[in-house]
């Protein structure tokens, strides 16, 4: 007969905190499939229904909301126990995989006060990333979402989006369009394009798709993965997409795109064999406050955050 762990307990306070067997799936890094017989197991282990299926999405019952409340205690308690026993001394260096990053340094720092030896991998392609952390190169991962991602097995890996970020556009200084608050993204159709080498680009058909909506092919002349030269051909005349939290200057500016019509998911992802097992949601917090630290380096990316709270809600 099955017994109850911890993974149950995790699904289950999972579901509760995303409102969808779906959404909890993504964050876990499970199927739907998959998440919703772990859920079959516990109901039938407890003997009752967990959660109501409403409009509003999953709304635990009173039998769900007694089992979330054990499932929470349980796992804080497991938590801090990972975090305080000397094995957890001994548990060995935290290592963490990213793209580059405005907020690189930031992470790391906050990483260090959940395991003081963190060392840091840096590619310039998500799906590497995602390599290293199915392989184990990686324990803790900060990610774009790419093309093919979906297919990926996640197996034993936590899976949570940190936020949903809309692409700017970087324009030289002396561009016709650079005294614009926003700028439309057909009116860019005649211009040369920075982009990284094309392996790097992870939404690459959502980039293209975006342009032949606005009416062009973009013409993709200079590949590079390195910010300061790109920078420095966007200041020669050129244009590329932009970070949202990219800033002004040295020769180039950032500016909105009318409607925001690129978005890119980020994702945070920590195995569950890691150093750190057990405390996603403090690694989640590190990420989530060295993002919050570049916001203000675009003010009109600040603007659009507080107005649009849709697009990070484990900020709210």
């Amino acid at each position: 007969m099955p017994e109850l762990e911890l993974r149950h307990l995790r699904a289950v306070r999972t579901i509760a905190e995303e409102g969808s067997v779906t959404r909890a799936a993504t964050r876990l890094g499970l199927t739907q499939p998959a998440l919703s017989a772990q859920l079959r197991t516990v109901e039938r282990l407890v003997g009752g229904q967990l959660f109501d299926r409403t409009r509003n999405g999953c709304v635990p019952t009173d039998l769900g909301r007694r089992v979330l409340g054990t499932a929470r205690l349980v796992l804080d308690e497991m938590a801090q126990l990972m975090s305080t026993t000397p094995a957890a001394d001994r548990r060995g260096p935290l290592i963490f995989g990213c793209i580059p990053i405005l907020y690189f340094a930031r992470l790391v720092e906050g990483l260090r006060e959940l395991n003081s030896d963190v060392r840091a991998e840096v590619r310039p392609s998500s799906a590497e990333i995602v390599d290293m952390l199915e392989g184990g190169q990686v324990h803790v991962a900060l990610f774009e979402f790419f093309d093919g991602m979906h297919a990926r097995d996640l197996a034993g890996i936590e899976l949570r989006k940190l936020v949903t970020e809309p692409a700017f556009v970087a324009l030289s200084e002396t561009d016709p369009l650079a005294g614009l608050e926003e700028v439309d993204l057909g009116q860019l159709a005649d211009r040369d394009w920075v982009t990284p080498p094309k392996q790097n680009i992870g939404s690459r058909t959502q980039m293209f798709q975006v342009c032949a909506d606005a009416g062009f092919v973009p013409r993709l002349t200079h590949h590079t993965g390195e910010a300061s030269m790109a920078r420095g051909l966007v200041a020669g005349g050129c244009v590329s997409f932009a970070a949202a939290p990219s800033r002004t200057g040295e020769g180039i500016v950032i500016r909105r795109l009318r409607g925001m019509p690129l978005m890119t998911d980020i994702f945070v992802a920590m195995r569950r064999d890691s150093p750190v097992a057990g405390r996603a949601h403090e690694v989640f917090a590190c990420a989530a406050a060295a993002y919050r630290s570049v916001l203000d380096r675009n003010p009109d990316y600040r603007k659009w955050w507080d107005a649009h709270p849709e697009a990070h809600p484990e900020f709210n």
